[in-house]
């Protein structure tokens, strides 16, 4: 396993990558945590383990002002996100042991995999959103976020939930982007995983990004929460049988 940053913007992200022991040549799968998370999570290790059963080797990045990544918590956007994802992408695509690439993330990591596999449609094999948050967006623009209702247009320059403090540019960035445009650009496999019982994202926010996407499996995990608290085995095994499709 290496350890190491990777400059994006002047932005150290902190980055961890295990490859495939014995092997000269491996896939690679980029892997991102959610909001207010970090690469070491259960349910990010047990992908990343899932991951390297299947011969992908893993490259996990923390992105702006998470982890033990560069900038504060409150002022990261997803625009900020996007912009440390391209430089992630373009370290992966530098190394000359890889194959194929591939780009994975969790909740707003999902979400930023989403938009990412737009982006970049050329460049991944196949997509993995889990759980992803891919409503941040359209709930900005109704006026809620976290729990908080606000003025979509007046919009607040701080938001508070109790220890979690969101520079109102958080709002300003998401209202803008909209995700559906990034669906429709990504034709490749995509494989989604959610729990049916998730609480933060709704189910159904899965169910109609499989509609939406070209070529996307939905795998639901009865029972599971955002986190897939109690059901990680349920979630590495839907990482496996999906690698042995494709």
């Amino acid at each position: 396993m290496e350890e190491f940053y990777i400059d994006s913007d002047g932005i150290k992200l902190h980055a961890k990558l295990e490859r495939i022991e014995g092997a000269d040549k491996s896939p690679l799968c980029i892997l991102i945590h959610g909001f207010t998370g970090h690469m070491e999570e259960d349910h990010i290790i047990a992908v990343k383990d899932a991951m390297l059963e299947s011969g992908v080797s893993v490259l996990r990045a923390e992105m702006y002002g998470h982890g033990k990544s560069g900038g504060k918590f409150r002022d990261h956007t997803l625009y900020k996100w996007v912009t440390n994802a391209l430089s992630v992408v373009n370290y992966a695509q530098s190394l000359d042991w890889v194959t194929d690439l591939y780009i994975s993330g969790h909740s707003q990591g999902g979400l930023l995999t989403m938009l990412i596999g737009g982006m970049r449609c050329d460049d991944f094999k196949a997509i993995l959103p889990l759980s992803p948050a891919w409503m941040i967006p359209g709930i900005a623009r109704e006026g809620n976020l976290l729990g908080i209702d606000f003025d979509p247009v007046h919009i607040p320059e701080t938001l508070y939930r109790e220890d979690l403090e969101l520079s109102g540019d958080y709002i300003r960035v998401a209202q803008t982007i909209h995700v559906e445009d990034e669906i429709a650009r990504y034709e490749g496999p995509v494989l989604i995983v959610h729990g049916d019982a998730d609480s933060v994202v709704p189910y159904s926010y899965a169910v109609k990004a499989q509609e939406l996407y070209k070529n996307a499996v939905l795998v639901p995990v009865r029972g599971a929460d955002h986190c897939f608290v109690g059901y990680i085995d349920e979630l590495a095994d839907a990482v496996k049988a999906f690698f042995k499709t494709i």
